[in-house]
């Protein structure tokens, strides 16, 4: 089986992690500040705060922006469940934006025409959860714009999109979000093992992650309600999570950052093969937003309709032939849990029908030439094609 993904594991990662195991500091030591601020560094941004899964990153993010009860978070339908959970988690009610037909991502003109809407309702959302579905950003800069008109908090799912570049800058400098989450999970573009990480450039945002990953706990005296009691003295000033990261993922991360070049250009090669091998067959190649360089954690296709084959039937075929394809994403609102807060199939119809045709192809930087080549036959071959 070829796996529509997984994890680029060499020595020097097994090494990093079997040096970690030999020191003094297994969690809570100095690997996690050095790959926070290695992670920074590469995007552009002042502050990096790491946690155990991307997640428990979007939650202490939506917590950190002040979301809670009677609030609105509004994100993607086309994404996974985290990204719309998160605002549940604060007791907030969540609503989805419809995609772009041609990028798959939350829509800027229905974002726009949703805001307007719900301005004469009297229930703008607080925060707004753009994801960069696939490795590519949205349209951030529009994003960016609305949030100053209407005053909600971005905070950008960038959990697909370690190393993407949006209008010739890395995507978590922080110029279109108030908050970047990546994801490191062994089919992401690094990986930690599981783990997330959010930068900001707001100092008093990154102070209050900080805290919520660790039970709300603080040492600063200067965040102390009284003085302190001596050198063990901490205090709890708020409710936070165990939501900590380990050093041995920190290290792994880090070792894992050295490669992120490579595996970039082999995941872009990897696309522009697809690009090729794929032309002329019924199906809708990935399209590029404007002024997206996309880190292609996905490589996605569409069924035409004319391609004489049921969307399932081309899955399974593709299953049969050991190709480990997969679909990404069922839409949010359709799942159980969301229906019984009131969302129905046909309220967001450009989801629906992209789930109806989408298939997300193998897609990892150790998937060589030729296990490519046998993915494009066994596509060819499924649908009918010489």
């Amino acid at each position: 089986m070829i796996p529509y993904g997984r994890q680029q594991i060499d020595q020097a990662d097994i090494d990093a992690v079997v040096e970690v195991l030999h020191s003094d500091w297994l969690t809570q030591g100095p690997g996690i500040a050095r790959f926070e601020a290695a992670l920074a560094e590469r995007c552009g941004a002042q502050y990096g705060v790491a946690v155990c899964n991307a997640t428990a990153a979007l939650h202490i993010a939506c917590l950190a922006a002040g979301l809670g009860p009677g609030d609105h978070l509004w994100t993607s339908p086309n994404t996974f469940l985290a990204s719309a959970n998160c605002g549940r988690y604060c007791g907030a009610d969540v609503d989805f934006v419809d995609i772009d037909p041609d990028t798959w991502n939350l829509c800027a003109d229905k974002l726009e025409a949703k805001l307007k809407l719900a301005k004469q309702k009297g229930c703008l959302p607080k925060v707004v959860v753009p994801v960069a579905f696939s490795g590519q950003s949205c349209d951030m800069a529009r994003i960016k714009a609305l949030s100053l008109e209407y005053g909600f908090t971005i905070i950008e799912d960038a959990s697909h999109a370690v190393g993407a570049d949006y209008l010739g800058k890395p995507v978590g400098c922080g110029d279109y979000a108030d908050m970047t989450v990546f994801s490191f999970h062994p089919v992401k573009i690094i990986t930690t093992g599981e783990g997330g990480l959010i930068l900001t450039n707001r100092p008093e945002l990154a102070e209050h992650l900080q805290r919520l990953r660790s039970h709300g706990m603080t040492r600063d005296p200067a965040q102390m309600t009284e003085a302190s009691h001596g050198p063990w003295y901490y205090q709890q000033t708020e409710l936070g999570y165990n939501y900590r990261i380990t050093d041995l993922q920190a290290a792994l991360g880090l070792s894992q950052l050295q490669k992120l070049d490579g595996f970039l250009a082999r995941r872009r090669a990897l696309v522009a093969r697809y690009d090729r091998l794929l032309a002329g067959l019924p199906l809708q190649l990935p399209k590029r937003q404007a002024g997206a360089e996309s880190a292609w954690h996905l490589y996605v296709v569409r069924l035409k309709p004319e391609s004489g084959i049921a969307h399932k039937a081309f899955f399974e075929a593709l299953r049969a032939a050991g190709i480990g394809v997969n679909l990404h994403y069922i839409p949010v609102h359709t799942q159980p849990y969301y229906r019984a807060l009131g969302f129905q199939t046909g309220d967001f119809p450009e989801a629906e029908r992209y789930y109806a045709e989408a298939l997300s192809l193998p897609m990892y930087a150790g998937l060589s030439d030729a296990e490519q080549d046998i993915v494009v036959s066994a596509i060819r071959s499924a649908l009918g094609q010489p």
